[in-house]
């Protein structure tokens, strides 16, 4: 059995890095030594220079979205905004109806 891989996110780097799981202390950037965030096996990081797509996904992270695979056929993570105006819809809808602001970011429709 291989070693299970996840991959980790320095905002502040806009870096994404794939390492061996643990449940150890954070890991720190490679680059700046700040903390990384732990995303999950089926992320796919935006690229670097793309900084509306960094500013979606650090809205989702601090939210608690992670990307992980769901079900045993390793399908992806299912829906996540891509843009910030999906963003700021689903959260205005958050806050029109009461719904949880991480089911509201994660709900393919409105």
């Amino acid at each position: 059995m291989g070693i299970n891989r996840t991959s980790y996110v320095c905002l502040p780097c806009r870096g994404s890095y794939k390492q061996g799981y643990d449940h150890g202390p954070a890991r720190g950037c490679p680059r700046c030594g700040e903390p990384m965030i732990g995303v999950g096996s089926a992320f796919q990081p935006p690229r670097r220079r793309d900084t509306e797509a960094w500013r979606v996904l650090s809205v989702l992270l601090h939210a608690g979205i992670r990307f992980h695979q769901r079900g045993c056929d390793g399908s992806g993570s299912g829906y996540r905004p891509r843009t910030l105006s999906e963003v700021k819809a689903r959260v205005a809808h958050a806050r029109r109806t009461g719904e949880p602001r991480a089911e509201a970011l994660v709900r393919p429709v409105l």
